[in-house]
């Protein structure tokens, strides 16, 4: 008799340590606007493996920022340094390309791309109006060009040599 009591039990506390040892630290991001964020749905993502969701929405003090309350895995921690960028992912035109048609469907989320190297432990961010031309760390160089008119070129246009 006593032995579904105590069954029951040791499911809960099983179900309790299985949770909290998921759980990550908690971040804020701050954002212009939260445009198509949610509390409760929407998610942090990296190369779409879920690593976190939006829990709370806020403004500044001085009404100018929007403050993003996210509650992060445990396999996002080592990722969350003062190196890495936020941005909200959204439909959007940008750079030439069409992006994030994905989120037609399941709505905006908050993606973030680690910093090549490794930097300090960081739990508030600034996050980032536009996303990053390149969305993932890639070999290469970096260019700065300089001319008189801008012609054809935009942000993110290929850069060609001998044809």
């Amino acid at each position: 008799m006593w032995l579904i009591p105590l069954v029951a039990i040791a499911i809960g506390g099983w179900l309790a340590w299985d949770t909290l040892s998921k759980e990550g630290p908690t971040i804020t991001i701050s954002f212009e606007t939260a445009e198509g964020l949610q509390a409760g749905q929407s998610q942090l993502k990296f190369k779409d493996i879920l690593l976190g969701t939006v829990k709370n929405l806020d403004l500044t003090a001085d009404h100018r920022h929007v403050l993003v309350k996210i509650a992060t895995t445990r396999q996002a921690e080592p990722l969350l340094t003062d190196t890495t960028t936020f941005w909200v992912v959204s439909p959007r035109l940008f750079a030439g390309n069409l992006s994030g048609l994905g989120t037609l469907l399941s709505g905006a989320y908050v993606g973030m791309l680690p910093g090549e190297t490794a930097g300090k432990p960081r739990r508030e961010f600034v996050g980032r109006e536009d996303p990053p031309v390149l969305e993932t760390n890639v070999p290469g160089h970096t260019f700065l060009l300089k001319a008189s008119q801008l012609g054809s070129i935009s942000l993110g246009s290929p850069g060609f040599y001998r044809n």
